[in-house]
């Protein structure tokens, strides 16, 4: 299943969070597990204005399961969350167990 466009991160973002996001770079992220891998993708990361809380922020989306539909995460740049991999393992404990 191929990956989304930006600019339905991008909506998918601002619906979550609000603010207004602007797209700044797409980073491929692989995350392991015990040596294996747990999730293979690219995160999105876009620039946040009129946020009170956050200035950054970082959108993907996963395949569902058994379906042809997406699931969409977005997560804000925090101190801890300061990365697209820190974002996916904000976001996905699950899956990187």
């Amino acid at each position: 299943m191929p990956e989304v466009e930006a600019d339905q991160l991008k909506l998918a973002l601002q619906k979550m969070h609000g603010g207004l996001a602007t797209f700044v770079q797409s980073v491929p992220v692989i995350e392991t597990f015990e040596g294996k891998p747990a999730w293979e993708g690219v995160v999105h990361v876009f620039a946040l204005a009129g946020h009170r809380k956050a200035t950054r922020a970082y959108a993907w989306s996963s395949p569902i399961e058994g379906s042809t539909k997406r699931r969409f995460f977005a997560v804000l740049h925090t101190e801890r969350i300061n990365s697209p991999v820190e974002a996916v393992r904000a976001a996905m404990p699950e899956r990187l167990r």
